[in-house]
């Protein structure tokens, strides 16, 4: 499995932010964007171009456009932050959506949503989520594509846990990943460390509202 760990300081200040406990709703949405556009950014550096002509105010040059651009398929609910910057890079990409809660005692993921092309077989995939901690979310995920036909699926995931990282490579799917950081563990709540806390609620505020 190719594996990307984007190491640039930008990067790494950005991941500090949404680190810090300190960092509120506000903030961590932000950091969360820059971060994100920065993977996608990466994820996105062998797609295939196409060339054409193009008029500049002096003459004529050649350009340069995305070939088949990617299908952005976020897992939500925390995958949700990662659709903007996503599009702030590939702006003619698709948009797909996998739901999945986390159910508390298992650890497991419960699906709930699934609004995908019927035919993925010549599409490239970004599959984004800010977190890969267990694996089985994305893996969950990538079976879902791949019985659609997919099999050109890069994971975009701002941290990952080895667990989970080792858990995607022995699955047999096929996938890259990129990611900003590759964390040591997980606690016995199955909650990547040191991490950053859950992702969703730090985006959206807590999944129980009392208003």
């Amino acid at each position: 499995m190719e594996i990307t760990v984007v190491d640039h300081p930008l990067a790494a200040a950005r991941l500090t932010i949404m680190r810090d406990a300190r960092t509120g709703n506000d903030g961590f949405r932000a950091a969360l964007a820059d971060l994100g556009a920065m993977l996608v950014y990466e994820a996105s550096r062998d797609l295939p171009l196409e060339s054409f002509e193009v008029a500049t105010p002096v003459d004529v040059a050649v350009g340069h456009r995305l070939a088949n651009p990617p299908i952005i398929i976020p897992i939500i609910r925390a995958g949700l932050g990662m659709i903007d910057p996503a599009l702030s890079m590939i702006p003619d990409a698709q948009v797909g959506f996998i739901g999945l809660a986390r159910d508390e005692e298992t650890h497991r993921p419960v699906p709930y949503l699934e609004a995908l092309p019927e035919d993925l077989s010549d599409r490239r995939v970004f599959l984004v989520d800010p977190m890969l901690a267990t694996g089985g979310s994305l893996l969950h995920a990538l079976r879902l594509l791949a019985d659609r036909g997919a099999r050109d699926v890069t994971a975009v995931c701002m941290v990952s846990a080895q667990p989970g990282v080792d858990a995607l490579a022995g699955s047999g799917l096929a996938a890259r990943l990129v990611t900003a950081t590759i964390d040591p563990a997980l606690d016995e709540d199955a909650y990547i460390v040191p991490g950053l806390g859950d992702a969703g609620d730090r985006l959206y505020g807590p999944r129980n509202i009392d208003l």
